[in-house]
């Protein structure tokens, strides 16, 4: 495949939003503020330049492969979430759904606790990210925080916890994991904190 002699990519930048760039040795950081707080990543080595122009970001590359044309769109994607989380935050909203051992969820400190997850005794233990917000009620989970990234990893997580594999994880009341049993937590929402 040919390749594209110019590309270019152009990200607004709303009021009040700063945007930083930094480049250390052969590493791109992105640092945004905004009104809910700072999101920083660290992108490592790409073959793109991102530069401030006006109230726009650009990102520019030259001769891009195709991997590169991929790569600008997802730096550009990266970058449009981290500013949509400083201006209007992210929620995850996840449902806890059983069918006979009611499953019960809190928050200890910084940890999420899943306690009778189909009747067993153990508890599933895990530990809240740094910036991240949980709320439990009756049969939700609202997880929220600026960085997307860290949010949805750890909506992930928690579905994850309480995912049945079949053998590896018995069932107390005969059934076995996988298709027939729909206990555990599950993601139904994605949503900004202000609208």
């Amino acid at each position: 495949m040919p390749r594209i002699p110019y590309l270019r990519e152009e990200l607004e930048v709303p009021q009040g939003v700063n945007v930083e760039i930094r480049q250390q040795k052969y590493n791109t950081i992105v640092k945004v503020r905004g009104p809910l707080g700072e999101v920083e990543k660290n992108f490592g080595y790409i073959p793109i330049l991102i530069q401030h122009a006006d109230s726009k970001l650009v990102l520019e590359t030259f001769f891009a492969k195709k991997w590169e044309k991929a790569l600008i769109g997802t730096i550009a994607a990266r970058i449009r979430n981290m500013i949509l989380g400083v201006t209007k935050g992210w929620r995850y909203k996840l449902k806890i759904v059983y069918s006979h051992f009611p499953i019960m969820v809190k928050v200890q400190g910084n940890k999420l606790v899943i306690e009778n997850f189909l009747g067993r005794k153990d508890k599933i233990v895990l530990e809240i990210p740094r910036g991240v917000k949980v709320q439990v009620t009756k049969d939700d989970i609202i997880v929220e925080g600026v960085d997307r990234d860290v949010v949805s990893q750890f909506a992930a997580n928690i579905e994850e916890a309480t995912t049945l594999r079949g053998e590896d994880r018995p069932c107390p009341h005969g059934r076995e994991g996988g298709p027939g049993v729909l206990d555990g937590i599950y993601v139904y929402a994605v949503e900004h904190i202000r609208q």
